[in-house]
Order: structure tokens, then sequence, then C-alpha cells
């Protein structure tokens, strides 16, 4: 399985804060804001992972995080030149994604709790996966059709009377079959290759899997700066409680053996001083006394 996280656009619903650095570094909470969707590839096991994004962000992304070493993974970097829509990431990426299945998340969406996308992501075989989520406001999203059996009839895009409250979150899983699919889409009256078109096909072909997440779990859309202020409050309050971190990649690392203790021990020994280096700390002894 190939990840992808597209991190392109201009974020200029976050402006002017996106005049001093692109949207997907922006902190959340006690993090950069492209920290929570990589975590979500990495508790699939997804090592290979394609960053999407714009001539100008690209290179301060990839300062960022590297080649993805650190953290037992490989990071390859995408330049989007115009964004033509979320499906356009498939034709970009077509190399990067050869035979395998791919999962894409977008760059300002977090993922609370086990939504079922770990097991969907580590073990996806045909066809595609996307997941439903109820909102107040589902006419800003994707929405999704069901009938009384529980199974996805219908999806529209941003629909001026919804047919359900089930929003389509930034989080899908394909088979090797998308990219075709991408290459025969035509652009919406917007100019853009829309993902629903793409869900749409996999739905008319009786191959699309719909997992509707239910109460305990969260997804958080960051993409203004109401949202972003909720999400990282949200992180906040459940990082305090429970004294364990969300989005981390060292502690998932180490977890899913992407890397070593002793390589992980060496991350903590290169963070300067700081709460984050003393969190790691504990997490790095805890997880040697349980060995």
């Amino acid at each position: 399985m190939k990840g992808i996280i597209l991190a392109g656009g201009t974020g200029s619903r976050l402006y002017p804060l996106t005049s001093i650095v692109c949207k997907q570094l922006l902190p959340v909470y006690d993090k950069p804001m492209i920290y929570y969707p990589l975590a979500t590839l990495m508790l699939g096991k997804v090592r290979e992972v394609c960053i999407i994004s714009t001539p100008k962000d690209t290179p301060i992304i990839q300062d960022v995080l590297g080649d993805g070493s650190k953290w037992g993974m490989t990071f390859e970097y995408i330049i989007q030149d115009k964004p033509e829509g979320i499906a356009q990431a498939f034709l970009l990426a077509e190399d990067f994604i050869g035979d395998d299945n791919v999962t894409l998340i977008l760059g300002d969406n977090i993922f609370y709790g086990n939504i079922g996308h770990i097991d969907a992501i580590e073990n996806h075989e045909s066809g595609a996966t996307i997941f439903g989520y109820p909102v107040t406001n589902p006419s800003d999203f994707g929405v999704i059709e069901f009938d009384k059996a529980g199974r996805a009839i219908s999806i529209e895009e941003k629909p001026k009377s919804p047919k359900s409250r089930f929003a389509v979150p930034g989080l899908y899983v394909y088979d090797n079959r998308v990219i075709d699919i991408a290459k025969n889409l035509k652009p919406s009256p917007r100019g853009e290759l829309e993902i629903t078109d793409v869900n749409v096909q996999y739905l008319n072909d009786d191959q699309l899997n719909v997992i509707a997440i239910g109460r305990g779990s969260a997804w958080l859309d960051t993409g203004t700066t109401s949202s972003m202020q909720e999400a990282s409050a949200f992180i906040e309050i459940v990082e305090t409680r429970q004294d364990m971190k969300i989005g981390c990649p060292e502690e998932i690392a180490l977890l899913k053996e992407f890397i070593s203790l002793e390589q992980f021990n060496s991350l903590v020994d290169q963070a300067p001083n700081c709460q984050y280096r003393e969190y790691l700390a504990r997490v790095g002894r805890e997880y040697a006394e349980r060995q």
C-alpha cells in the first residue's frame, strides 16, 4: 500500500496566516498540521508516502519532513503546478503508485480514534473504501445516501438538498484501478477532477465499501481558522487528560516497528529540551520496560 498526502492549494481561507507559512505546517496545538494525516497513514502501516504540494511550499515541507528515513519511511515529493481537483493526485503520482494500491489523505484532515481505517488500509485488496461522518453542514461536502439496509446508494458533491447528514471526509483507500478511473474523468463545471466522481464510479461498479464513523471517534477538518482552533482545543484536551499524544510520528514509528528502540532513542537525543522530548523519552522508557 502506497500513501499520498495532498498538501496543495493556496490556503486562502486561512489568510493572512498562510502568508507566513503554508497551511500544512501551521500549528495544530503542539505539532505541524501535516503530522496528523501522516500519522493516520503510519497507523495503517504505510511506509512509502508521496507528498504533493505547490512549487512554493514543497521545498519548505521537504525541509521539515525530510526523506522519511528518521521514521523508517520513504518520502517522495511531487509538485502540483496548478490545483485541478483531488483526483488529479492519482495522475501526478502515477509513477509513484506503480502497481500498488493507494491511500489518499488530505493534508488538513485529522482523524481521532480507530474509525476502521487501520484495517481498511492495512488489509485492502480490491475496490474502494471511503468513510461517512455525520455533520451539521452536509451541503459543504460530498454526501452519501444510504438505503434502509445501510448500503450506500448515491454520492453527491455539495448538494443543495442533502439526502443524509453523512459527509465524506478526506481519507480514501483504492485499488490500483483508481489511476485509470482518474485518467478517464472529465473536469466538473468548476474545472476540477472530482474525487466524488471517482467514488461514484466504484459505487456504480459495486466495488465501493463505505464505513460509517460512529460515536467515540472524530474527524476534524482544519481548513478554516475557526476549525483549526477547534481542532487545537480538542487535541489539547485529549492529550492533557490522557497524557498521550495524538499524531506523534516518532511514537508510531516505534510502536509499529518501523524503527528500533535504539533509533528511537537517537531521535529523542536529537530533540531540543522541551515537553515533546520529555514525552518521547517517557515513551521510550515504557517501551523498553515492556520488552
